[in-house]
């Protein structure tokens, strides 16, 4: 018999004490109310899930934290991109508004200067219409026609003033002689030797006159 086959000897047999069999060792129990250590949990360790990106823990924040960044930035861009168009909108409209005010403005003066120069030209008439209708040389076809004159220039804005007992203004007259008279109290007009004429505000002619100065 080989010495794997003999059988173990007995107590009895060798004569001495028997052999202390090996016990199980428990497993430690925790105790209730006592906390478990940190970072565990009853059971092992805490289990890690994928949260709804599909990523697990902070690592899984930082795509979605780049591409809000970049949105971001992107938004930024658009809106000083936007505010400079408007702002170019703004200066080309008011550049458009000036351009328009000046070509108006512009117009209406070569307008009144053409008209200007015409009227200017027809005073002389207007003048021996004046001296004939004095005269009482004003009759027939010639009174027509110099009606019909005085109407279209009176629509074209001229507009004629100057007559006796009017109050001498130097902006308005022309003072041809001066005269004293106790019947005035301020410088006044006496004859008018020809009538002044204006377009609006502004003096075409001014009236040719004397004037009588208070004593």
């Amino acid at each position: 018999m080989t010495p794997e086959e003999h059988p173990a000897p007995t107590p009895q047999e060798t004569g001495g004490e028997p052999l202390e069999t090996p016990q199980p060792q428990e497993t430690e129990q925790p105790v209730a109310g006592s906390e478990p250590a940190a970072g565990r949990r009853p059971g092992g360790d805490p289990e890690m899930h994928p949260d709804e990106t599909g990523g697990f823990g902070e690592d899984s924040d930082r795509v979605p934290a780049a591409e809000d960044t970049a949105a971001s930035d992107e938004l930024t861009l658009a809106r000083t991109a936007l505010a400079e168009r408007t702002l170019d909108l703004q200066r080309l409209q008011a550049e458009y508004l000036n351009y328009k005010r000046r070509v108006d403005r512009d117009r209406e003066l070569v307008k009144q200067n053409a008209t200007f120069g015409v009227l200017s030209e027809l005073l002389p008439v207007l003048d021996d219409i004046d001296r004939a209708r004095e005269h009482g040389e004003l009759e027939g076809g010639f009174k027509a026609v110099a009606e019909s004159l005085e109407r279209i220039v009176h629509a074209l804005g001229l507009t004629k003033f100057g007559a006796k007992g009017d109050e001498f203004d130097p902006n308005l007259h022309e003072a041809l002689m001066h005269g004293h008279s106790p019947e005035v109290t301020t410088t006044t007009v006496d004859v008018v030797a020809h009538a002044g004429y204006r377009i609006g505000e502004r003096v075409l002619r001014a009236a040719k006159v004397t004037v009588l100065d208070p004593e």
